[in-house]
């Protein structure tokens, strides 16, 4: 008993649905095979099968789920929803220069830039293929729409990343699109597919959305302050990228012409020296950033939470509530 006491919400979730979770991953394994490029099944396996929560297709299930369904199209959606979360994870990994994933080298590193490009391409492609077999139009049309935001999202991140015009709003907007994007649609798509009521479909939106938006949030604010052996990074490596996410943005909105000279010296121009990191710490407490961010993520993490009382009553929204609970827990 106490062992099912101390389950986080993802692995209580993953528990209850954990035979479609199985369909799930037979269904990638087969639609990521590939009879006349093995080097496709190579990259995709090292990537696929590293042990990731798979929480994104979980979503998808459970939307399914909560809201009634009780046909087999919610299976090829979650296959959909992995694809293209992989297929970014490839892609961004070259983008980033990566050399690790899910403690494991990437497979930009092991293979190259080019077949980690090409397979994340092919991803693109099979999801595509996976979700117009659902037969749905609408299905299509939040899944292409999600695919587009991710992809801008990227694109905004890249030339928002180190400029420090970049505002609150700009933030938002590139979280929207790195994370958020795929997880409303996540769990939109699993309510459209059990034709659920509009209200809820737009419930389940808004919660994707919001628990997107704390757990970028969350992970941002972890990298200034967490553990790095519980998180897998060093604290300071968004510093050192000069990755201008939202302790530092706060930090610049309130800065002094001195503070202000400092921040374009290591943000924009990357003329980082030692004690600097520590500089921009002091900084983020004397403004207290890094508090208020961690108010921001409870917010939207209440958001999520809210948003899941016009859903039907059953043991999975608990676990979505606790889910979007969990998700900023990790910040206390």
């Amino acid at each position: 008993m106490d062992q099912v006491m101390t389950r986080k919400p993802h692995e209580m979730l993953a528990a209850t649905l954990s035979q479609e979770l199985e369909a799930v991953n037979a269904l990638i394994r087969t639609r990521m095979a590939s009879e006349h490029a093995p080097r496709i099944p190579e990259v995709t396996a090292h990537l696929v099968e590293a042990g990731g929560k798979r929480l994104r297709p979980m979503l998808t299930l459970a939307a399914a789920r909560l809201c009634g369904y009780e046909g087999d199209h919610h299976l090829k959606l979650a296959a959909t929803v992995e694809f293209i979360h992989t297929a970014t994870l490839l892609h961004d990994d070259v983008v980033d220069e990566s050399a690790q994933r899910r403690g494991r080298p990437t497979a930009n590193l092991l293979w190259d830039n080019k077949s980690s490009v090409l397979v994340g391409d092919y991803l693109f492609a099979r999801s595509f293929q996976l979700m117009v077999e659902t037969g749905s139009l609408r299905v299509l049309d939040i899944l292409a729409n999600a695919s587009a935001t991710i992809a801008e999202g990227e694109v905004l991140q890249m030339t928002a990343a180190s400029n420090l015009k970049t505002d609150e709003g700009i933030y938002l907007q590139v979280v929207r699109g790195k994370t958020a994007a795929l997880f409303s649609a996540a769990t939109e798509v699993g309510g459209v597919i059990a034709g659920a009521p509009e209200a809820q479909v737009k419930a389940l939106f808004e919660y994707g959305d919001a628990l997107g938006i704390a757990f970028q949030i969350a992970d941002d604010l972890l990298d200034y302050q967490g553990d790095s052996k519980a998180t897998g990074k060093n604290v300071g490596d968004d510093f050192r990228e000069r990755k201008l996410t939202l302790p530092v943005i706060k930090a610049v909105a309130h800065a002094t012409d001195e503070e202000r000279a400092f921040w374009t010296r290591t943000i924009e121009k990357g003329k980082q020296q030692d004690g600097d990191l520590e500089e921009a710490l002091a900084l983020m407490a004397k403004y207290g950033t890094l508090e208020a961010t961690r108010q921001d993520a409870l917010g939207w993490a209440a958001k999520a939470r809210a948003a899941l009382e016009v859903l039907p009553d059953h043991e999975i929204r608990t676990m979505l509530s606790d889910l979007a609970d969990y998700v900023v827990a990790r910040l206390n």
